[in-house]
């Protein structure tokens, strides 16, 4: 919380003047109780722009790799995402992604605003992709409703890649709350948690105008990646 009221106080004013963010349905985030904010992912400031405009405290699931580098930059790292109410996020499947949305669940069960990405990563290009089912799980779970937020611009602010940002507006848009309630009693059924998912994703791909492709974003990163390396070993 200290960390939260420090950066609303001190860095928020900045980034304000700055970026000059707009923002809608921002009345969609209840007042109190427990809800999943779950956003489409552009960028790396997303997890930046988006809990300075939440009167709440927003708590972040985080690709674990953000808090285990190694070296001066590494540990900077780490330490910035702590103070940012962030939380490492295992996608590796099994039992550490398990810990990790048990991580997700302490933070609902105490009332609290648990953000996540649905897609997992960054999106290499701006399209939406597949989401992952672990948002359904805690919604289903937890019993909490899940508002979508899409994020406008971010991309363009600072792409993948690129250390600085460029001074941008952005804007965001928080969608009505999702009510899966009527699956509650149906929390580990792959079907039911993939249709919760697929609906959250819909939201999010009507709220946001991105292009969809029903394929996992972390899959095309390897692709390209792959072709990349391909392309360079070919050139050598």
């Amino acid at each position: 919380m200290f960390y939260w009221v420090m950066k609303r106080v001190f860095l928020g004013p900045i980034l304000r003047l700055l970026f000059r963010p707009w923002v809608k349905g921002l009345d969609n985030i209840p007042a109190e109780g427990a809800a999943i904010i779950a956003s489409n992912h552009l960028s790396f400031s997303d997890s930046i722009f988006m809990p300075l405009m939440v009167r709440r405290p927003v708590v972040f699931l985080a690709k674990s790799e953000y808090f285990t580098g190694t070296g001066i930059k590494g540990r900077l790292t780490a330490l910035f995402f702590r103070l940012t109410n962030q939380l490492p996020m295992d996608r590796s499947g099994g039992a550490a992604s398990a810990a990790s949305l048990g991580a997700g669940m302490d933070v609902l069960g105490h009332g609290g605003l648990l953000g996540i990405y649905p897609e997992g990563t960054r999106s290499p290009d701006a399209k939406l992709y597949r989401g992952k089912v672990g948002v359904a799980r805690l919604a289903l779970e937890a019993g909490v409703p899940v508002i979508p937020v899409a994020m406008i611009g971010t991309d363009k602010v600072q792409p993948i890649g690129k250390r600085l940002p460029n001074i941008r507006r952005i804007g965001m848009i928080f969608g009505e709350p999702l009510d899966f309630s009527e699956f509650h009693d149906q929390v580990e059924d792959r079907a039911v948690q993939r249709k919760v998912t697929d609906a959250i994703m819909f939201e999010l791909m009507r709220l946001s105008g991105q292009e969809y492709v029903d394929e996992y974003a972390a899959v095309v990163k390897l692709r390209q990646s792959a072709a990349a390396d391909g392309g360079a070993a070919a050139a050598q």
